[in-house]
């Protein structure tokens, strides 16, 4: 025995893919194998390959034509065979030493990073339409950082203890949650679909797993990794299922003890509203942890660095095609500033290439769906229509081959333009121009513009305008940048997370997420007992 302690946690650093780089020779090696050999993604539940009569077939979002596979998709017995599953597995997971639960994560980091990594990047890129550094920051490196963080912090949760009094051992036993968890993953990012459901689990909770239907590819994969680190039977149970066959199955079972998510404000509160409409009939109280939508903002002092602000606006508005919650979508930017960057912006914008991720010249790829491309493009058409508005670059899309739109930029003279308040999630910036002396009012009306909370950065020099804005926008972004886009949170050094309509901001990537999944008991030891109820006041 021992008090055992897992390795320190660092970044896993990232790969450049550089043309002629021995990283990029095997990733091409792995792009090709993929695309020539398409795959059927069974469900996984109780340790079994499940399939059913229902195949969905997998295309990559930027070529209609190149088919990647199929999933099975289930319907209610399957969602509740994966029930069943989990809760057969909880008391042999729960009773597995912490180390040994920390272990298999850690074996999935290092899986992820050595054998499994091109092929990760290539299935990111094929099935997301991903450019390989965004594939390699967010499948690989995130994913590994979530890993091997989340130990950490699991053995930091069960070292923190209360004192003692003197013939008292006091101390906490941080117990998995009675029930089962449900994780509920999105298309946009392979590291989250692989944290939600793996960072309860390391706590010794079992899970319930639906990604999105667009992320089944790479759901597969990680599976298949969870798989050869060791995970036994029934602690995760991945399905596909639509959500009519999930509502009363899982969201209405006495046993569910947490709900893990990210997606979509609505969606969210609807699950939470039929948590609260059954709130008599579970054995506990369910955690809700959700991470949901974004309008995050980007407001700029006169006295900031314009070419940064230019950047940062490219970046974190574009990269990814905008489908991040923390995507720029809305900029505040005063006259004096715009008349000098308007020009930069725009031709930066045109230099942006767009199309498939295989041709290394793209920055721009698809956008992950039919319905992402139809949603999106309807705010471009109002825009178009709007006469308080004015598309100044971009403004084109076509899904002829693949669901490409261009990077496009409006600028509005409302500041509570439909496009300055509502989410977009694809890649389309609104920027409201405003006088140079009207910067606190500014950002009062940013402040209350939008119903989100998720990120937002200011550019400024002047250190009271920054004040100002960090004062003033206390709670308008769950992660506040200061003269950086607000994109790019790291495992360990930005915990992720927003308020308002955004979430619960219990900050995945930091130990506040881990600790949702804890249920302390204290447990109080008298070495020496008294033998006599008397107390020394009664004499």
């Amino acid at each position: 025995m021992g008090i055992f302690k897992v390795p320190m946690p660092k970044n896993e650093p990232i790969l450049n893919y550089a043309p002629g780089s021995a990283e990029r020779a095997v990733l091409e090696i792995e792009l090709k194998k993929l695309k020539n050999n398409p795959v059927e993604i069974p469900m996984f539940i109780g340790g079994e390959e499940i399939k059913t009569d229902t195949k969905v077939d997998i295309f990559a979002p930027h070529n209609h034509k190149l088919k990647l596979g199929f999933y099975y998709q289930g319907g209610e017995a399957e969602v509740q065979k994966a029930v069943d599953s989990a809760l057969q597995a909880q008391n042999g997971w729960e009773a597995t030493p912490w180390e040994h639960r920390a272990a298999i994560f850690l074996k999935a980091a290092d899986l992820l990073a050595g054998p499994y990594r091109h092929k990760m990047n290539a299935a990111t890129m094929l099935a997301h339409s991903k450019n390989i550094y965004q594939a390699e920051i967010d499948a690989v490196c995130e994913l590994v950082d979530f890993f091997r963080y989340n130990a950490y912090y699991m053995q930091e949760i069960y070292h923190n203890q209360p004192g003692n009094a003197p013939g008292i051992w006091d101390r906490l036993d941080h117990r998995p949650l009675e029930g089962f968890i449900f994780a509920v993953t999105p298309f946009n990012f392979v590291s989250i679909n692989g944290n939600l459901p793996s960072a309860p689990a390391m706590l010794g909770n079992v899970v319930v797993w639906k990604p999105a239907s667009t992320a089944a590819y790479t759901s597969g994969l990680l599976m298949q990794i969870f798989r050869d680190a060791g995970l036994p039977a029934g602690v995760i149970n991945m399905i596909f299922a639509r959500g009519a066959a999930i509502g009363d199955t899982v969201l209405k079972n006495e046993n569910l003890a947490g709900i893990h998510f990210t997606g979509s404000t609505a969606v969210f509160q609807n699950m939470w509203k039929t948590v609260g409409t059954n709130i008599a009939n579970y054995k506990a109280y369910p955690r809700i942890v959700g991470e949901t939508g974004g309008k995050d903002f980007i407001m700029a002092h006169n006295s900031c660095d314009q070419k940064a602000l230019t950047v940062a606006i490219v970046r974190g508005s574009f990269e990814f095609q905008g489908q991040k919650c923390s995507a720029s979508s809305r900029c505040y930017i005063p006259q004096s500033v715009w008349a000098n960057i308007k020009d930069d912006l725009v031709s930066m914008t045109k230099e942006l290439k767009m199309g498939d991720p295989e041709d290394y010249r793209n920055f721009v790829n698809a956008v992950i769906d039919e319905s992402a491309f139809d949603t999106i493009t309807k705010f471009i058409d109002y825009s178009k229509n709007a006469d308080d508005a004015e598309i100044i670059v971009g403004g084109e899309y076509d899904k002829s081959k693949g669901y490409f739109i261009e990077p496009t930029i409006v600028v509005t003279t409302n500041p509570k333009f439909r496009l300055m308040e509502e989410e977009i999630f694809g890649p389309v910036m609104c920027i409201y121009i405003y006088d140079d002396g009207e910067y606190a009012k500014t950002l009062h009306i940013l402040d209350q513009t939008s119903p989100y909370a998720l990120t937002g950065a200011i550019f400024a020099v002047d250190r009271k305008a920054i004040e100002l804005a960090e004062r003033t926008l206390r709670h308008a972004a769950g992660n506040f940048y200061i003269n950086d886009k607000p994109t790019g949170a790291v495992v360990g050094q930005q915990p992720f997370g927003g308020g308002r309509a955004s979430g619960t901001n219990d900050k995945a990537g930091g130990i506040q997420n881990m600790l949702r999944w804890a249920s302390p008991r204290s447990i109080k030891e008298n070495f020496v007992p008294p033998h006599d109820y008397k107390y020394p006041f009664l004499g």
